[in-house]
């Protein structure tokens, strides 16, 4: 994510001065923005809960601390992320709100003492909390006419969802008419649709067995199964629900939170077993622990606790405040830990020649997941931590990520332990293993790598892994494990081969109809699933080329910035004279720094690279990138904007700028058509006024684009 020039991400936001606050406000808001997409939208998260939740943190510590300073599109009053283009929009008549976090009991305390303190003294002295496990799963609502379901739609963004009914329909635990007399005219159920882990393991040992990639972890695996373009799809995966919560109703069965629930339940809803009325802090804590306790054996994923005031009445007085209830709080459950025993360390060779070391342990389970491997990150944490084959160690799970090894216990090592030596050679093709050396600080780089290149065949593997993988080619029926096979027998060693593969497997003596695993049917929906990707969009053929530091973010800002592979190419290898024009413009796109650009430079300037590239090009077409035409006359310019302004914040009025077409970049160029300068502008200014830019205030960049 882009930040301010001077970092300030390390500093407490105690410490911070406005600027610093500000630059800081900025950044988190960008972030979160994007982790909100790829969790909400993508079902893809990157980022632990765990980290999700300290950024949320600090952008409300710093924003309690600069109330001034708080943004129109800070997190703190958004929910979710907009709802796909894909599915019919719905309006909540309710907003589905989110929660505030407790992380500690310390937290609960001051939570319940803000509930007392709200009221008249004594009002609320004997105030009730109902405590319910947060399933870890998507939220959705369910609208019910007469006791008839008419809509099922997901959150999105809290005040608009997507249209899912037909697929909610198909969810067996979802009655499609409520049962009993008392039922409202109209009445809105809310809760959660999630996947338990014997289901999500009995999903993924298919698609494993049918060549296909396996999935990350229940919670996306549900939501995607939920936001399917083709109910049947849904059908076929076997999905739960749990009901805990209401939006629209005509009428209550109950004025109590935990009189609703069990009228729902009633009604043919699952309401969660564990849920609890609890008569103060003591009893909330103890329905934490408990629950954290029993969270193993679920069979299905919790992080946390949530706990409301049980009476409806009070939940109208205290209302809301920004995107969550006064009423009610989650308490997060801490990391989760286990000890084990660590039996080997395997040193993997990633596509860039990365040598990562991961823990293979003895199998535990944490919370719910059975772990058999953890990461060890690099070479200086294995030093550091002193970690060696035989110890005994403490690991922990946070969130979806791949478990870590956190420390040893030291009174459990065996005495014939020796120190890990990491090896100086690739254990894939024996090639020099180096720790590169950062031209700009003279520090080594923390990742040891293969020097083999394209003659390393785990690189060559794992660049086929990431070519054909979910957000590149994505080619159906062709996952890791059949390129690990088609790499071994000889099939497939280049990207190009792929496409080749129907050509050859015609005139080969062996062709895949004959191999144990594959038939005619199933080799005919490859070669189809092939031959429909021989077009797609040019950011996923750039992404797909496994161009170090180039990611999805990356290539997408690329492909918008040169249109076509054609151009991107000439403009990447006149980029390699760093005196020329291409190498000033590429570094002048905003989001593209110099590691960034060198790293295009080095790739394009590998003729090895260029003749793969060659190759590939000769079987697939990427679809040059269209800017959606504008009437704006900014379209197709490129802006720099430096300096304070005043009526727009810098993503304001980069989000402005691209909205009406225009290219937004980070420095001034020759290609630079204008640099609007607010208050202090400095170097760049002065650059503008060198190379004869148009330079204008912000008053005259809304007049241009008709905001003035």
């Amino acid at each position: 994510m882009s930040g301010a020039s001077n970092d300030a991400s390390h500093i407490p936001a105690d410490e911070l001065t406005k600027a610093q606050a500000e630059a800081e406000l900025e950044r988190l808001a960008a972030e979160i923005s994007h982790h909100d997409a790829l969790y909400y939208a993508k079902d893809a998260p990157e980022i632990s809960d765990a980290d999700y939740d300290a950024l949320r943190r600090r952008n409300e510590a710093i924003e309690a601390r600069f109330p001034e300073l708080v943004r129109p599109d800070s997190p703190s009053g958004r929910v979710g992320a907009a709802p796909s283009e894909q599915f019919a929009k719905v309006t909540h008549t309710v907003p589905m709100l989110s929660l505030g976090n407790a992380f500690s009991d310390e937290e609960v305390c001051e939570f319940v003492e803000r509930v007392r303190r709200f009221f008249k003294k004594g009002e609320a002295d004997n105030a009730r909390f109902v405590a319910e496990p947060k399933i870890d799963g998507l939220s959705v609502s369910l609208r019910y006419e007469k006791g008839e379901l008419l809509l099922g739609a997901t959150r999105g963004d809290g005040m608009t969802g997507e249209n899912v009914t037909a697929n909610v329909r198909t969810i067996s635990d979802i009655p499609g008419r409520l049962a009993g007399d008392n039922v409202p005219d109209v009445f809105e159920v809310r809760g959660e649709v999630f996947m338990t882990h014997a289901d999500f393991a009995e999903l993924n040992a298919a698609r494993e067995a049918a060549g296909k990639q396996t999935y990350v972890n229940p919670r996306n695996t549900a939501a995607g199964s939920l936001r399917q373009l083709d109910a049947s799809v849904t059908a076929a995966r076997k999905l739960h629900f749990f009901a805990y919560a209401w939006g629209e109703a005509s009428a209550l069965p109950a004025d109590t939170q935990m009189g609703v629930i069990e009228a729902m339940g009633a009604w043919g809803f699952p309401v969660n077993p564990l849920t609890r009325l609890c008569s103060g802090i003591e009893e909330m804590l103890a329905a934490h622990r408990e629950m954290e306790a029993v969270r193993a054996g679920l069979g299905y994923d919790i992080d946390g606790v949530v706990y409301k005031v049980n009476r409806l009445d009070l939940q109208e007085r205290l209302g809301f405040v920004s995107r969550a209830p006064r009423w009610a709080i989650a308490h997060k459950f801490p990391a989760e830990k286990a000890t084990t025993v660590l039996k080997d360390i395997e040193i993997q060779v990633g596509r860039t020649g990365a040598l990562t070391p991961v823990a293979k342990l003895a199998p535990v389970t944490v919370g719910g997941v059975v772990v058999r491997n953890a990461t060890l990150h690099n070479e200086d944490e294995i030093a550091r931590k002193d970690v060696r084959k035989g110890d005994t160690v403490v690991i922990q799970r946070a969130g979806d990520v791949i478990p870590q090894v956190l420390s040893v216990v030291m009174e459990r090592r065996p005495r014939d332990t020796k120190p890990f030596e990491f090896p100086k050679q690739c254990p894939a093709c024996g090639s020099h293993a180096v720790r590169e050396v950062n031209p700009k600080t003279g520090k080594e780089d923390v990742v040891r790598r293969c020097t083999g290149g394209l003659i390393c065949p785990a690189q060559a593997v794992e660049r086929l892994k990431h070519f054909v993988s979910r957000n590149a080619f994505d080619i159906e029926g062709l996952g890791a494990k059949q390129i690990e096979a088609f790499y071994e027998e000889g099939r497939v060693r280049r990207p190009d081969d792929i496409f080749k593969l129907e050509a050859r497997n015609a005139r080969d003596r062996k062709p895949l109809q004959e191999k144990e695993g594959w038939g005619e049917q199933s080799v005919k929906n490859l070669f189809a699933a092939i031959d429909a990707r021989r077009t797609l969009p040019l950011d996923r053929f750039i992404y797909a080329l496994g161009i170090r530091h180039v990611g999805e973010t990356t290539a997408r800002l690329l492909a918008k910035s040169y249109g076509a592979i054609e151009a991107l190419r000439a403009a990447m290898v006149a980029a390699g004279d760093h005196e020329s024009a291409e190498y000033a413009e590429l570094n002048a796109i905003d989001g593209i720094g110099q590691v960034v650009a060198d790293a295009l430079v080095e790739f394009f300037g590998e003729p090895h690279n260029i003749e793969v590239l060659d190759a590939l090009l000769a079987e697939v077409t990427p679809q040059p990138f269209v800017v959606e035409e504008t009437n704006s006359p900014v379209t197709g310019k490129t802006v720099v904007f430096t300096g304070s302004l005043e009526r727009l914040s810098r993503s304001e009025a980069k989000v402005m700028a691209e909205r009406y077409g225009a290219k937004v970049a980070g420095s001034v160029s020759a290609k630079t058509d204008y640099v609007v300068a607010g208050e202090a502008a400095g170097s760049k200014l002065k650059k503008a006024q060198e190379l004869g830019v148009r330079v204008l205030s912000e008053e005259e960049w809304l007049a241009l684009v008709g905001e003035g």
